[in-house]
């Protein structure tokens, strides 16, 4: 249905579309927006996912929502088009009351990751309100006698508009006796002031009444009226006069009750009645202020009987009146001035802009954990706060802005030694003394698959009897893993492997929920008797982790073989071919001798030998542990021919495994190759021993002889090169920094012929001789001298390098000292000369 739109609605739209211009700007990296008041619910203060760079996906993914530091949430955020809209009424009067300027602070939280931005939405003030008096009526007092040019103040207007929309002019309606003056005082306030302009004469008019109207600087203008009533009074023509106009007084808001705030004086010039002065607040004075403060009627002392709170009144405008009792009352006024000063009497808050959220175990140094701001309702250095963490943790505060925070990861953390953190963040204002405040955040730490599975020993030792029950359990492996829910749930499995060129999982195979290994069929200790399992662990997570553990399964021996016969090697079936003894044996003849062996190990092979049955018991013995068969005693002629022996051949196993074995000997006479006892075979020495050494010995000494003539023939030759040679000598150059006289250096030299060896000796009285050798090829057309190991107990580390004695003024240097080469002098008559070329030593 449609409805005619009256003045009313046109005038408001027009106002709509004169002041609702939206713009956003960045100050100092914010976002502004500027809207008018009295906006309705659900309009639109700006697009702010395209102002800070969202595309509408990401507002309902990374859940784009505004928080604000006021008690209200006056703005929310559509989640279809990502548009600031108003969420409650807005005010700007109640909001921001006389203030200029009037800028709401917005957080914008967006998570995933976690983002904070500031913005602000500047409320601008439309013209809403109407000037209005505090009464509908004033009524004034003026004595016949006032003279003309006498000011009387009157009641100021308020408009809770601010700007251009505030309180601009008074007017004053068309009298006969008075016009309006406007004063203005200390903060840019106006007062009207009525100016008498006329005298008055009670008897011709004793009531005079005027309308006075207060305009503001709307377009168009609001007003308000206030009747003003002029009662013309006789004679009493002094009033009380203050001795200042305005007192101003500055008062904690600490103050107790009953404190003195100020004492203001008046006089009077009347005297009597006329001149004795009773004070009072103002007839207008708000109640607020009668409960706070209070005055003595004839002092004019003001007190303190309520609580001051600078947080929700910062000062107090009062008006003092001084009347006398005279007849008619004159008075005088006065105007007190009461700032109240900042105590820190606010205890600092812990907000949470973004509730704190759980953290990976692997988060990167830097990771916001959770946003937080300090809130104090002090102003100044009384409501700057300070938030701090209890050290120990492996987090920080970061700070922002203002007094945010932003809680973040300051180091390695580590869900298997701590699994949640509880954190203790305290907030501390600048006051003095300061106030502050603590409250414990709880973080929790979410598992990461950083721990592989242990198992509780890195090698198991498994024994097991052979010819066990295929499908047994052979052992169970146990691993554990730090980690939590399916990083730490684990799964074994038996690595492929090779055991008897058979694949391990032939042998066995395991559950891999519990770590179970069972057997897929007996083993034979006789076939296999150790073999490896390698058994692996892996946990659940991604990507999993895993660790290894080796099984040494030893498989025991149990006594399942009979011993058997290996020599004779017909024993084998059972009964020996018939054996020959001569008849001349003595007593302890070695018959024959058994050996048998058991495929078992341990006690279950040591094998006894025994005699069970024998034709003679008395001729023949057996060995209980060799098994030599021999005589008991000498044969007699009344011996069988033909003797027969059964011997019990059994382990030490239990149960005891046993074979026989049937010996038949034959007795004959003149047996000349008779069986030859093994020991006595042994100890008999071989005659070809000595025969070999024999030989080695005339071999050293060829070898010596050989090696003593080569010796001479070189030596020969080596002094006769030596003959043609001059002398050769060695000299010592002095240094400035020689320390040592006692060290001396001696060569000594093969001089038969072409130079080949050299001997250095060094050393003092003290010390070990040195001795360097040098050895140089008669092959050789050049004399290479060259450093060789010393022969004492000295260190050295190397053998020294050939220097070429042919080349002049050459060097080297050993052990810290210089050698060098130069020219023989023909003074040097102790030298002796290689080649033409002296052998010299600098000490240094």
């Amino acid at each position: 249905m449609t409805k005619t739109m009256g003045y009313r609605d046109w005038r408001w739209l027009a106002l709509w579309w004169h002041h609702f211009f939206l713009l956003w700007s960045t100050i100092n990296g914010q976002t502004r927006y500027s809207i008018p008041e009295e906006l309705k619910q659900g309009s639109v203060v700006g697009n702010l996912a395209k102002d800070l760079g969202l595309g509408l996906s990401d507002v309902f993914v990374r859940k784009l929502r505004v928080a604000s530091e006021a008690d209200k949430q006056y703005f929310t955020v559509d989640a279809g088009k990502g548009e600031l809209v108003v969420n409650d009424r807005l005010d700007r009067e109640a909001l921001c009351g006389q203030s200029a300027s009037c800028v709401l602070p917005l957080q914008v939280v967006i998570e995933d990751p976690l983002q904070l931005h500031r913005m602000e939405v500047e409320i601008r003030d439309i013209n809403d309100n109407s000037p209005s008096f505090l009464s509908n009526e004033f009524s004034l007092k003026v004595a016949e006698l006032a003279a003309v040019g006498t000011r009387f103040p009157l009641e100021s207007a308020t408009d809770p508009d601010v700007g251009s929309n505030s309180l601009k002019t008074y007017t004053l309606s068309k009298n006969e006796c008075c016009s309006l003056k406007i004063k203005e005082i200390e903060g840019g306030k106006t007062v009207p002031e009525l100016v008498l302009e006329k005298p008055l004469d009670r008897e011709r008019k004793a009531v005079h009444k005027i309308l006075l109207t207060a305009l503001d600087g709307g377009n168009p203008p609001r007003s308000g009226t206030s009747q003003i009533t002029i009662n013309v009074l006789d004679i009493n023509d002094n009033f009380p006069v203050f001795e200042k106009n305005v007192y101003k007084v500055t008062l904690g808001e600490t103050s107790v009750k009953g404190a003195i705030v100020i004492k203001p004086k008046a006089t009077d010039a009347d005297e009597g009645l006329n001149g004795e002065i009773e004070f009072s607040f103002g007839s207008r004075t708000p109640d607020v202020l009668l409960s706070i403060f209070d005055i003595d009627p004839l002092t004019g002392e003001i007190t303190l009987k309520g609580k001051l709170d600078y947080e929700t009144t910062k000062s107090y405008d009062i008006d003092v009146t001084a009347k006398d009792k005279g007849s008619p009352e004159m008075e005088g006024h006065c105007r007190v001035q009461i700032d109240v000063t900042d105590f820190n009497d606010n205890v600092p808050e812990i907000v949470f802009t973004s509730e704190p959220k759980p953290v990976r175990e692997d988060a990167p140094s830097g990771t916001v954990v959770a946003l937080i701001s300090g809130r104090d309702f002090d102003s100044n250095h009384n409501g700057k706060v300070t938030l701090q963490l209890t050290k120990g943790s492996p987090f920080n505060l970061k700070p922002s802005f203002s007094n945010n925070y932003a809680l973040v990861t300051n180091g390695v953390l580590d869900r298997e030694s701590f699994s949640e953190y509880n954190i203790e963040i305290t907030a501390t204002d600048s006051g003095s003394p300061p106030l502050s405040s603590k409250k414990i955040i709880a973080v929790s730490i979410t598992d990461v698959n950083d721990n592989p599975p242990v198992f509780t020993q890195p090698s198991y030792n498994v024994y097991l009897k052979e010819n066990g029950v295929p499908g047994s359990i052979l052992y169970s492996v146990s691993a554990s893993d730090l980690d939590f829910g399916e990083n730490a749930k684990i799964s074994y499995s038996i690595l492929d492997s090779k055991v008897q060129d058979v694949s391990v999982s032939s042998y066995v195979y395991i559950n891999s929920d519990n770590g179970s290994i069972y057997s897929m069929h007996s083993f034979d200790y006789e076939k296999l008797k150790v073999f490896q399992i390698q058994v692996q662990a892996k946990d659940q997570g991604s990507p999993s982790l895993s660790s290894n553990a080796t099984v040494h399964v030893f498989i025991l021996d149990q006594n399942d073989n009979a011993p058997a016969v290996i020599y004779p090697s017909s024993a084998a079936l059972g009964s020996l071919s018939h054996q020959r003894m001569d008849r001349s044996a003595k007593a302890g003849h070695l018959v024959t001798k058994l050996t048998a062996v058991d495929a078992d190990s341990g006690h279950n092979a040591w094998i006894s030998y025994k005699l069970t049955e024998a034709t003679d018991a008395s001729l023949f013995t057996v060995n209980l542990y060799t098994g030599e068969v021999r005589t008991k005693r000498a044969v007699s002629e009344q011996d069988d021919s033909s003797q027969r022996l059964l011997i019990e051949i059994k382990d030490d196993g239990e149960p005891v495994q046993s074979a026989t074995v049937t010996v038949s000997i034959l007795l004959e006479d003149g047996l000349h190759e008779p069986i030859l006892d093994l020991r006595q075979k042994v100890s008999e020495p071989s005659k070809k021993t000595g025969r070999i050494t024999l030989y080695l010995i005339l071999s050293l000494a060829s070898v010596s002889v050989l090696s003593l003539v080569t010796f001479l023939i070189l030596a020969v030759k080596c002094m006769r090169s030596s003959r043609s040679s001059d002398s050769c000598c060695m000299t010592r150059s002095d240094c400035d920094n020689y320390k040592n006289p006692n060290r001396n250096l001696q060569i000594q030299l093969n001089t038969d012929g072409p130079i080949k060896y050299v001997e250095v000796l060094g050393g003092d009285m003290l010390s070990q001789s040195q001795s360097f050798r040098s050895c140089m090829s008669p092959m050789s057309e050049y004399s290479d001298f060259t450093l060789i190991k010393p022969s004492s107990t000295t260190d050295f580390k190397e053998v020294i390098s050939v220097v070429d004695a042919s080349l002049p003024d050459s060097t080297w240097t050993f052990e810290s000292q210089q050698y060098f080469w130069k020219p023989c002098h023909p003074a040097d008559t102790n030298s002796i000369a290689i080649n033409n070329i002296c052998l010299a030593l600098a000490v240094c």
